[in-house]
């Protein structure tokens, strides 16, 4: 059964059996400060499991994209070494809140697996809970009994809360679980060694491929438990691993899932991968399966990533998925051979395999092709520059180690990775200090740890129930009562509070928006409100102080100036949407955006930089649709069908939900869940402050509108006055400057021509000082020129003979030079390099350069160093 029969197969079940089936959330969370990626099925439905949402079904199921890599549940140094961790994932669910529980769900389970599958019930193993007596948790009799009706009782296990007690994290919601095995080896094997002996061993063909979890309990802070009020289903089912069963094969490697992504590796590279099957393979072989199975994992998950809106960067989420393109790309330099990018072709084989289950990965397919191909060449480049780095490390290197501080230096400032610098030396006959890399890693890693160390406390529930009502589209001041509070200690901020009220007109921070700031206002005090931001649909208010009365009624009063210049922005961003695909092209989506009350920024898909001609036309149609004076039409509570179909645009990575709120100014209808003017006049204007480059394929807009664009003409202003009083105040300033220009223009023809005429001059004297050493006319000396003066007398000295090796410092305005002419008959006959040369003795001024082997410069900080830079010089040819 291929793949695509598998994941339908599943769905196809669950809905038999009253189940909505929903899309997949994107890979990306946007708006859960907890998580940066979606790392398991259920994480789109936290704020069901909390009770503080109510889901449109009580039963659902999906396919959901997930990511391991990094946190908690990580995965990627498994990947490759082993056939069954991936980083990205597609993780099978049935869902229940507060419906069906035990008695449904694991006989569902195995009627599924057995009957729907047919899968091997002798090969099928199950565990459930043992209990935890600490904790007062019993062993989970119920899911036991259940069991014995379809599993002989030596197949069914008992395990510990390692492996039988799923938590979503240090705190919240958790339970018992009950894991379904497969046991995929031959029958010889399994008549030697049983299968139960094997289970949670981390043996590559006893795999878990089922688990069910029992939403029974919530970990709070001082890691208690206590009873949720309901009791919920989470069950989540390795898509991957379920494939590797159904085609008898013995690795997810070998499934369709991963085959067609092998098989344009090889062709690409030239180069074997052999199945799971084949056995007793060369080392050779076995780092090139490695390297295979690495990339064609990591380009799944870094492709979905950059679909879903999440690019390569050197923060947050960005790095993550920075981080395993390059892991990707070192795999395939280091053990296929590959010195050029080539990764970049394997997404149109995965467009063409999940693009219909998955459409973001065929819309977006060009974006994610052309950020995938630029990102190879730019590490690819860096490998090249950290080679030549390695290579100086290794020349200044006594004995037959380098010290791991080196090692990491070059691994975390210029991203040259760690094993590639031990292979590096090993061919050399060196080692690498190992235990130093490690410790200065584990250093980095302490203080970054530190920096965003952050312990969260309990909800203190003063008002129970799901109350918490949004009322800031209609307001921006409002009675409100604290429902719950919780204090949260971060390095970062300090000790802050966390208010939650049942009335809120504060926007939390969402869709690019960022967070009102305002005040809770009571009879007796007033309690500033620093941030608002939104976890598992609660609007978190953000205090440095708890009012002395959390029970008073208070008002809620957002900050109206504030709020007032950020909706402007917003606004704006609509506007230039519209504007950019108007003079663009629709190619034009949005890949990004933050809105203030200061300015906007806005990241959009183009291949192009945007012309100043461009910028002007967008500026322009903005412009006049703030002239027009067009009133905002919005629509709450719309179908998203219905939405889409009557123009407003959807972006991908954004989770919608069956009813959306649309945003329309004129031709300009989107879905959006921010703040907005009532009509475009209140933009007042927009003025583009700057366009620029993100990565391939995504070009950056900041602008502002509003009192920003009024101070902006005036700084305009007051700079045009001063040119003015610096130019003597003339009738026509431009004509004064491009007067000014010319004049510079023919001083500086003066200045080089008065220069090369030096050069000149200097050259019969510095001839004079020429010593012939082993037959080569040596000179290492400082002048008094500008580097380009040195070059040109460089040239001139050159003309003298074929044997000239000469090595000139210059210090124009107290930056140091050095320029290093060989003549091309040395270079031939000697072997000697400019550059090289050039390269060593930078290193005495700080600094460091190249060129050709003839002739090479090095620019450095150090001034004092040039003395003994030219003293050096002469060691290049004794």
């Amino acid at each position: 059964m291929n793949s695509k029969d598998v994941r339908k197969q599943f769905l196809d079940f669950f809905q038999s059996k009253g189940h909505l089936i929903v899309p997949s959330a994107p890979i990306v969370l946007k708006d859960d400060p907890t998580l940066m990626f979606n790392n398991s099925g259920m994480a789109q439905f936290k704020e069901y499991f909390l009770g503080n949402a109510t889901p449109k079904s009580t039963r659902i199921a999906d396919t959901q994209k997930c990511l391991r890599v990094s946190g908690k549940h990580n995965d990627l140094e498994d990947v490759g070494f082993d056939t069954y961790h991936h980083t990205m994932f597609e993780m099978l669910g049935n869902w229940s809140f507060g419906d069906y529980f035990k008695e449904e769900a694991l006989p569902w389970a195995w009627e599924f697996l057995t009957e729907v599958l047919k899968l091997d019930k002798d090969r099928l193993y199950v565990s459930v809970f043992e209990g935890n007596e600490a904790e007062n948790v019993p062993f989970d009799q119920e899911a036991f009994d259940i069991w014995k009706q379809f599993v002989p009782e030596d197949r069914i296990i008992l395990g510990n809360k390692k492996d039988n007690f799923w938590e979503m994290g240090d705190q919240g919601p958790c339970g018992p679980c009950s894991e379904i095995h497969i046991d995929l080896r031959t029958d010889e094997e399994r008549a030697t060694v049983t299968g139960r002996s094997l289970v949670n061993a981390d043996h590559p063909q006893v795999v878990e491929i089922w688990n069910n979890v029992f939403m029974e309990f919530n970990r709070k802070a001082d890691g208690s438990l206590e009873k949720l009020p309901a009791q919920h289903v989470d069950t989540g089912m390795g898509f991957e691993r379920l494939c590797m069963a159904m085609q008898n094969v013995t690795s997810n490697y070998d499934t369709d899932v991963f085959t067609p992504l092998i098989e344009k590796v090889e062709q690409i590279t030239g180069l074997k991968y052999t199945s799971n099957e084949v056995k007793n393979i060369s080392e050779e072989q076995n780092k090139t399966n490695i390297a295979i199975r690495v990339i064609v994992d990591h380009v799944r998950a870094v492709a979905f990533a950059i679909a879903d809106g999440q690019l390569p960067s050197n923060t947050g989420a960005g790095y993550v998925i920075r981080r395993i393109l390059r892991r990707a790309i070192r795999y395939g330099f280091t053990f296929l051979n590959t010195k050029e990018a080539f990764i970049y072709q394997l997404v149109a084989v995965l467009a063409d395999q999940m693009g219909d289950f998955f459409p973001e990965i065929k819309s977006q397919q060009n974006l994610v092709t052309n950020v995938i191909r630029e990102e190879e060449t730019s590490f690819l480049r860096t490998l090249d520059q950290g080679l030549q780095l390695l290579e100086n490390v290794i020349a200044e290197t006594e004995g037959n180690g380098i010290a791991g501080a080196k090692a990491f230096e070059l691994y975390d400032t210029f991203g040259f990775p760690k094993d590639l610098t031990a292979l590096i030396l090993r061919e050399r006959g060196l080692e690498l200090d190992e235990a130093g890399f490690d410790t200065a890693m584990l250093a980095q890693k302490t203080r970054s740890r530190a920096a965003s160390e952050i312990s969260t406390e309990d909800w203190s529930v003063l008002i129970p129930g799901n109350v918490e009502t949004f009322v800031g589209y209609d307001q921006t001041e409002s009675e409100a009562k604290i429902t719950r509070i919780r204090k949260v200690d971060s390095k970062k901020d300090g000790i802050l509070y966390q208010i939650v009220l049942d009335n809120s007109p504060f926007y939390p921070e969402g869709g690019g928006q960022v967070g009102d700031k305002g005040t809770l206002v009571s009879a007796n005090e007033t309690i500033q409100i620093i941030d608002t931001k939104k976890e598992n649909n609660l609007i978190l208010h953000f205090t440095k102080q708890l009012p002395e009365n959390v029970n008073a009624i208070f008002i809620a009063k957002v900050s109206s100036d504030l709020r007032a210049a950020t909706a402007k922005n917003h606004s704006a961003t609509h506007l230039m949407h519209l504007a950019l695909r108007t003079v663009l092209g629709t190619h034009v989506e949005q890949k990004g955006s933050l809105v203030n009350p200061k300015n906007l920024r806005f990241d959009f898909s183009h291949f192009a930089k945007v012309t100043d001609g461009e910028l002007q036309q967008v500026e322009d149609f903005v412009n006049a649709r703030i002239q027009e004076q067009i009133a905002l039409i919005e629509r709450r509570d719309i179908p998203f069908a219905q939405a889409v179909e009557e123009g407003a645009m959807a972006l991908f990575g954004e989770k919608y939900g069956d009813h959306v709120r649309a945003i329309k100014f004129g031709d300009s209808m989107e879905l959006c869940g921010g703040i907005h003017v009532k009509n475009t006049a209140d933009v007042w204007y927009f003025k583009i402050v700057s366009e620029g480059a993100v990565a391939a394929g995504i070009r950056r807009i900041e602008a502002i509108t509003g009192d920003a664009v009024k101070g902006f003409f005036a700084s305009q202003e007051e700079l045009l006055t001063e040119i003015k009083t610096a130019l003597k105040n003339p009738q026509d300033s431009l004509k004064a400057v491009i007067a000014l220009q010319e004049d510079n223009a023919k001083l500086k023809k003066q200045l080089d021509s008065l220069l090369k005429d030096k050069a000149k001059n200097m050259k019969g004297e510095l001839a004079k000082e020429l010593q012939e050493i082993n037959g080569i006319q040596f000179l290492a000396k400082q002048v008094d020129l500008s580097p380009e003066g040195a070059k040109d007398l460089a040239y001139e000295l050159g003309s003298l003979g074929n044997n000239l090796f000469l090595v000139l410092a210059t210090a124009e305005e107290r930056k140091p030079m050095l320029s290093c002419y060989i003549s091309k008959e040395l270079v031939a006959d000697r072997k000697l390099n400019a550059g090289q040369v050039v390269r060593e003795l930078g290193k005495f001024i700080q600094g460091g350069g190249g060129g050709q082997p003839f002739f090479a410069t090095a620019g450095g900080k150090n001034i004092d160093g040039i003395q003994h830079a030219l003293e050096k010089a002469i060691e290049f040819i004794k």
